[in-house]
């Protein structure tokens, strides 16, 4: 194992263990060694928080873990925030995320942020119970590609077809994504919905092919 395969190892395992002492060990040591820091996080930290997606879908771990993991790669995303910015071209895009108005629950929603800015993506997560129109504006105020929007309960799914409906009145080009318990591809499809993410894991590859 190379010293860098051995960095990205580190990362990996910094996440998926929560370790906040090791993430700012290796963290360090991947920009001392100039790893690219699209490497660092997609092939290091992203990785960790694959796994930790992984298995919060089967049940082996529970939010707090999936907090803490979060934490964990937030702190290596501030270590690296003087390189992102450096070359701002790095950043793939921006995306809003929000749990639709109505609805309170917001665990698969910051699994979802932690995951997409482990990616490389500017992530503005507004919180829970959002407007159509708090997710528009926060779009045009962070020039924003993608809003998503996740609804846990039926009777707010309403309010994912609402935001899609909004952004066609005001003409916006922004592209609109769904996910949570009651959503479906078959509801995103009904809705004119940009995409649908069963998952948090499949998120990336989703706003990846919005984006580029």
């Amino acid at each position: 194992m190379t010293d860098k395969q051995a960095i990205l190892a580190d990362l990996k395992k910094s996440v998926e263990t929560w370790d906040l002492n090791l993430v700012k060990d290796a963290t360090q040591k991947a920009i001392d060694a100039q790893i690219p820091v699209s490497e660092i996080i997609g092939d290091g930290l992203g990785k960790g928080m694959e796994v930790i997606g992984d298995r919060f879908d089967k049940a082996e771990i529970f939010l707090p873990q999936v907090v803490a993991a979060s934490k964990t790669m937030e702190l290596a995303l501030k270590i690296l925030e003087p390189l992102m910015t450096a070359g701002a071209g790095s950043l793939k895009g921006t995306v809003i995320m929000g749990t639709v108005e109505g609805d309170i629950h917001e665990i698969g929603k910051n699994v979802c942020c932690a995951m997409l800015r482990g990616a490389g993506y500017k992530v503005i997560d507004l919180g829970p119970d959002v407007t159509a129109q708090d997710f528009i504006d926060a779009g045009d105020e962070n020039e924003a590609q993608v809003l998503g929007g996740s609804a846990l309960m039926t009777t707010t799914l309403e309010s994912q077809r609402e935001l899609v409906e909004a952004v066609k009145e005001v003409g916006a080009s922004y592209k609109c994504i769904f996910g949570g318990a009651p959503c479906s591809q078959a509801w995103c499809d009904e809705i004119g919905a940009d995409g649908y993410s069963e998952t948090a894991n499949e998120i990336i590859g989703l706003v990846d092919k919005l984006v580029s």
